[in-house]
């Protein structure tokens, strides 16, 4: 069961107060709270709750209606009017067929309807954001001022954005920090079911969690919500050359049963970052065919194992980050679904002295302005370019060699030649 507008959230998963309003049928609770207490042994009926996610309320009657057919046996009383319960033996069986049916053991799933409408409600880009905001966002990085203006219309107008330039001027960086505008926190199930199939979402490796917030104050009311709802920070995908066409599929488990998202639902209502576009191991042309309908029409459409297909929102930011000029990637067809084309230009010398002062101040190394001086002779001798990432790498590599020859930590101007002898060299 869904619920409206409370708190600041544009979304709140309320507490289902009966079987109906899971979505789900009795038998396939029957099947989950099995497998639960398979892989937990003895557990209490308020424990059980909490592991499937579902109110202790609406699944005591399952847990009593299982001690009637002989799948569960009372062990000893628990607190507050409760038990301890273990499998009896058919319960055994039963539970083990299940596991054979599909391995998920976790809170139960919510219905795929129920997804699709937590995403439109949470969707990326409802309140356009301002220059404050962004520059809010950005206030951890480095950046040129006018790039504010080309990245701010991009982030409102929600679609998708090459960021491009050279490598090592924070691309990478300013993506993830473009999440931080698309507001706070957002509510995502756990797994999903749809005809049968089971679509594990959450995971740990994109998914980070929140804390829920309180309703109008009152502490009470702020715990009643779906426990098959977790509260995460609008989440960051990022993929590099490791993307391959099977990760924007639903991926199925034949051993488990068990369906894993694919990385687009993933990062819905959030940002999904293809970083080092163009080094995949497939080819860019069909990478970016596989995003022309999201991209026109905002949705995707996915093939489960049962041969169903399904219509999922696309709703995220969608940056891709190249060193390579778009227009020699892409044919113009794509570039004109992917609106905005930023480029990330290397910084100039006032900006490069800022960040060496800021990397100066992290390292312990005391002020010393002219080692800035030194380095952009480096530069113009060199005729190589400055990067953003340069006065981090080549200050940590000089702070390395101080506490190896146990030297003071010190900007001397053959400790800076030594680490640009090392970092630049030719392999």
């Amino acid at each position: 069961m869904l619920g409206g507008l409370l708190s600041d959230d544009t979304f709140w998963p309320s507490q289902p107060r009966n079987m109906h309003e899971t979505g789900l049928s009795a038998a396939y609770v029957d099947g989950l709270l099995l497998k639960i207490i398979l892989v937990a042994g003895t557990v209490s009926g308020r424990n059980t709750a909490e592991r499937i996610g579902i109110p202790f309320r609406v699944i005591e009657p399952l847990l009593d209606s299982m001690r009637t057919r002989k799948l569960l046996t009372h062990v000893r009383p628990a607190p507050f009017n409760d038990y301890y319960y273990s499998l009896t033996d058919a319960g055994q069986k039963s539970a083990n067929a299940q596991m054979q049916q599909c391995r998920y053991s976790g809170p139960a799933p919510v219905p795929l309807s129920d997804y699709v409408l937590s995403v439109e409600a949470q969707a990326a880009g409802l309140d356009p954001i301002d220059r404050d905001q962004l520059r809010a966002a950005l206030s951890s990085i480095s950046y040129q001022n006018e790039l504010l203006d080309h990245l701010g219309p991009a982030v409102n107008s929600n679609t998708g954005m090459f960021l491009f330039g050279p490598p090592g001027n924070g691309k990478t960086t300013i993506a993830r920090c473009l999440t931080q505008c698309l507001g706070q926190e957002i509510w995502i199930p756990n797994a999903i079911l749809d005809d049968g199939n089971l679509i594990k979402l959450q995971d740990d490796a994109f998914h980070r969690p929140a804390p829920v917030p309180e309703i109008s104050g009152e502490l009470l009311k702020g715990q009643e919500w779906d426990h098959r709802w977790i509260r995460i920070r609008r989440p960051t995908v990022i993929v590099g050359g490791e993307l391959v066409m099977e990760n924007l599929e639903v991926r199925h488990d034949q051993r488990s049963n068990i369906c894993e998202a694919p990385l687009q639902m993933k990062s819905n209502c959030g940002c999904l970052l293809i970083d080092d576009f163009g080094r995949q191991r497939i080819a860019p042309e069909e990478l970016l065919n596989r995003w022309i309908v999201p991209l026109e029409n905002k949705c995707d459409y996915l093939t489960l194992p049962t041969g169903k297909k399904i219509q999922i929102p696309f709703e995220q930011l969608i940056i891709f980050s190249t060193n390579i000029d778009p227009s020699s990637l892409v044919d113009e067809a794509f570039l004109r679904r992917v609106p905005y084309k930023i480029f990330v230009d290397d910084p100039l010398h006032d900006e490069y002295r800022k960040l060496m002062q800021t990397v100066m101040k992290q390292l312990g190394f005391a002020e010393t302005p002219q080692a800035a001086d030194h380095l952009f002779k480096f530069y113009e001798d060199s005729g190589r370019q400055m990067r953003r990432c340069h006065p981090r790498d080549l200050l940590t590599q000089v702070a390395n060699f101080c506490r190896y020859r146990k030297f003071p930590l010190t900007l001397n101007p053959d400790y800076l030649d030594q680490a640009c002898k090392s970092y630049f060299s030719q392999l």
